[in-house]
């Protein structure tokens, strides 16, 4: 574990051999299809593999103290609230009293937890080509066991909050690449929030693919440059097409490509 620990670090810090320069959205739809390698799928879980069902901003409003102060929390955030690194800095026990309000509406979004259509078949397509399946979420632990024990379908590595930093830093993409023996430029991250899923892909050197069912993000051109996916789905369906068309789907090797 120290020394996969040590490589992700290196690579965080730059020292690890420079990788293969990651081509645009633009560009690679121009580029052949099958030119780029692809071993492993990172996915987010919540509002990804899980249907959404947390209701996000009344739990932000809890935990902040009310409408001013989630209010306040997203204008400073541009719009958005990351409520982990809004608690970071409080006291023992405010901290404890707000991730007792989160882990109520956790639990209530277990009791009703339902597979993201699509998922079970897409997991089964990349398991036929031998490509490696991972899963990074902000839930806890007891989440992530949850969904594996209920829909039998297992990620791994499976890290959750308890790994830290947890998205939009890079550290746990790149951790999961190094467990592997896998360069980040021969993995996609799939998830449905801008900020921490397409963030994280994009800072670990990744691809990255963001769902968006409702179309809340708007066109794929539209978004500013530092956050736009390389790929855009509104379903888990379309994620085929994806990876079909733009990736030669090569099975992991035993050795070592980082």
């Amino acid at each position: 574990m120290l020394p996969r620990l040590l490589l992700a670090h290196r690579l965080l810090a730059g020292a690890a051999a420079p990788l293969p320069r990651r081509r645009t959205a633009a560009a690679m739809s121009a580029a052949a299809p099958g030119t780029r390698l692809l071993r492993g799928v990172v996915f987010d879980m919540d509002g990804t593999l899980t249907v959404p069902v947390i209701d996000f901003p009344a739990m932000y409003r809890e935990v902040l103290g009310g409408d001013e102060a989630y209010a306040a929390a997203r204008a400073a955030g541009g719009g958005s609230v990351d409520i982990l690194h809004c608690i970071e800095g409080w006291a023992p026990d405010e901290q404890r009293r707000a991730y007792e309000v989160i882990a109520r509406f956790e639990q209530d979004g277990l009791d009703c937890l339902q597979i993201m259509p699509g998922a079970s078949e897409l997991c089964g397509f990349l398991d036929a080509k031998q490509i490696r399946r991972g899963l990074i979420t902000r839930n806890v632990k007891t989440a992530v066991d949850l969904f594996h024990q209920r829909f039998g379908m297992m990620f791994s590595p499976a890290l959750s909050r308890e790994f830290r930093p947890y998205k939009p830093d890079p550290a746990p993409l790149l951790h999961i690449c190094s467990t592997w023996n896998i360069p980040p430029n021969e993995v996609v991250m799939v998830g449905d929030s801008l900020k921490d899923d397409v963030v994280c892909g994009k800072r670990a050197g990744a691809f990255t693919c963001l769902l968006d069912e409702t179309g809340r993000y708007g066109p794929h051109d539209s978004l500013p440059e530092d956050v736009r996916p390389d790929f855009k789905v509104s379903s888990l369906s379309e994620v085929f097409s994806v990876l079909e068309e733009h990736f030669d789907l090569a099975p992991v090797v035993s050795e070592s490509r980082i």
